[in-house]
């Protein structure tokens, strides 16, 4: 009888062990499951190239805030020039353009701008006949111009007092040049060239179409990009989370500052309502920080400049927004957990400025929640993840998110499809395995896509390419989530891979779990043969 019973028990303790370390469970999931989610992107945080249809009717759309600009003299045949990247006299005396000679708009209106140089100065012209500097380091109205433009992108500039800029014989840029220039070569007359014009982001929309225009746009994208039947769609497909991109003017709806427009804080409520009808749990993730952490459209960047680690308002700030969110929904029952800035860039925000702050908006969530998980997320650029599973931001619940893309480096370029698939495998894989060893806070692949640079991939390479990041991915202990639900781009929008079978999800256990299944197998194939004596 006692040989009975411990072989009993052994078998019970075997299989309880299996089933709590094979596979962690996130509290308040249904299912006692981890996150298998979906993000909602482009949705309350804007980004052009996910639905690039927002910008179609934005007058000279191609001059939004952060495009890069360069301006050739049509009678000397030189470029403008910011001395030593600004701080200096503007000249026109340059052969070729480089960073001296390229700068950035600040749009005022659909032909006033303002031109930031590499340094972060701006052109300035200050009375009548003045020559044009780069040294004015804020932007008022003695650094706004007019831009007349033609069809053949020659332009002429002007001042605020009507002087049209011209270029002197002797290579300086003067508001003097006498009348109303024509577009015959002449010296205020100037060849336009956009040099980039990547940033197509909150900013650039608002500011773009201007406020009142603006308000309509945002009203129509917001009421129909997201709706409650899409929240059926990921239910009925398994997904169990989704991380809801926000930015931080949200705190001040309905009246952000200028020119963010209101209705973000109404949308976000609504996708709570609908989540909670479906059983579905929401991340809030603070994807646009004041000042931008990363210089990218998706912070909301106006210039394509990082501020936020410069200036500690923005970084108080930051922490309101936080303060703002939990407490308006740490009780509500559909709320996982905030993160509390999407990818900081490694470039720009040092360790010694992040790690501050996370450890402060942890301490912020937990001033209203004892149980929602802090989500902290790793830099981007060349950063090392192990930096903040070694920071001690928290004592529990928290969580380090990463974002794993086969694109972006030039290192996946030429890259097969076996390539790729083995690439997660072997890197992807080994990462993981290396952190989830590192007893730390929780992984979570907060972005991945069914997506890579191989331009001749079939059905079955994407099929095949999901299934192996679905299977690492799945071994995160807190989980993953797919970017994103809906995207101009078909191979982006996880709506389209689920519809069109390239994206196949089904239960997706991981290779851990496989492995814990197949000791338990054995266990119980010995409980039932292993006689009793």
């Amino acid at each position: 009888m006692e040989l009975v019973f411990t072989k009993w028990a052994c078998t019970f303790l075997l299989c309880g062990w299996l089933i709590t370390s094979g596979v962690y469970s996130v509290e308040g999931l249904r299912g006692d499951s981890k996150v298998r989610g979906v993000n909602l992107g482009g949705w309350l945080v804007i980004e052009g190239w996910i639905k690039p249809s927002l910008f179609d009717g934005i007058a000279n759309g191609d001059m939004l805030d952060g495009t890069q600009v360069q301006f050739k003299s049509v009678t000397l045949q030189k470029y403008v020039s910011a001395e030593n990247g600004g701080g200096m006299n503007v000249t026109v005396d340059r052969d070729a353009p480089s960073s001296w000679e390229t700068f950035t708009l600040w749009r005022l209106s659909e032909l006033e701008f303002q031109f930031r140089t590499s340094q972060g100065q701006f052109f300035t012209c200050d009375g009548d006949r003045c020559s044009v500097s780069a040294t004015a380091k804020s932007a008022s109205t003695s650094e706004s111009f007019y831009i007349e433009r033609k069809e053949d992108n020659k332009i002429h500039i002007k001042t605020k007092n009507g002087a049209y800029l011209q270029a002197t014989t002797y290579g300086q840029l003067t508001a003097d040049y006498p009348g109303v220039p024509g577009w015959d070569d002449n010296a205020a007359t100037f060849e336009l060239t956009i040099a980039a014009n990547n940033l197509h982001g909150d900013y650039q929309l608002a500011n773009g179409y201007g406020h009142d225009h603006a308000k309509e746009v945002y009203k129509r994208h917001r009421n129909s990009f997201i709706t409650v039947e899409d929240f059926n769609f990921l239910y009925r497909h398994g997904i169990n989370t989704v991380r809801i991109p926000v930015g931080w003017w949200i705190a001040y709806d309905p009246d952000p500052p200028a020119p963010f427009i209101g209705g973000s804080l109404e949308a976000l409520d609504n996708a709570f309502s609908w989540a909670q009808e479906y059983d579905i749990k929401c991340i809030i993730d603070l994807h646009a920080a004041p000042g931008s952490q990363n210089g990218m459209e998706h912070s909301a960047s106006r210039d394509g400049f990082t501020g936020w680690p410069t200036n500690p308002d923005y970084i108080t700030e930051t922490l309101h927004v936080i303060d703002f969110l939990i407490s308006r929904y740490a009780r509500h029952p559909a709320l996982l957990g905030i993160e509390l800035l999407n990818e900081p860039s490694a470039g720009t925000v040092p360790l010694d400025i992040l790690v501050p702050y996370y450890k402060h908006g942890y301490d912020t969530v937990r001033k209203y929640s004892s149980s929602a998980y802090v989500i902290v997320c790793q830099r981007i650029g060349n950063a090392d993840p192990m930096e903040l599973y070694q920071a001690d931001i928290g004592s529990h619940n928290v969580v380090v998110d990463l974002h794993f893309y086969n694109l972006f480096d030039n290192f996946f370029v030429n890259m097969s499809a076996a390539d790729n698939i083995q690439f997660i495998y072997k890197s992807r894989e080994a990462q993981l395995q290396a952190l989830s060893n590192g007893n730390g806070p929780l992984v979570f692949i907060g972005e991945w896509v069914n997506e890579w640079n191989v331009t001749s991939g079939s059905q079955m390479d994407y099929q095949n390419y999901g299934k192996a990041q679905l299977e690492v991915y799945n071994a995160a202990s807190f989980g993953w989530s797919y970017w994103t639900l809906k995207n101009d781009r078909k191979h982006w929008d996880f709506e389209w891979n689920i519809r069109n079978n390239y994206l196949q999800l089904g239960n997706s256990p991981s290779k851990e779990n496989l492995k814990s299944l197949g000791i338990l197998g054995l266990a119980c194939v010995w409980f039932c043969l292993v006689p009793v004596l």
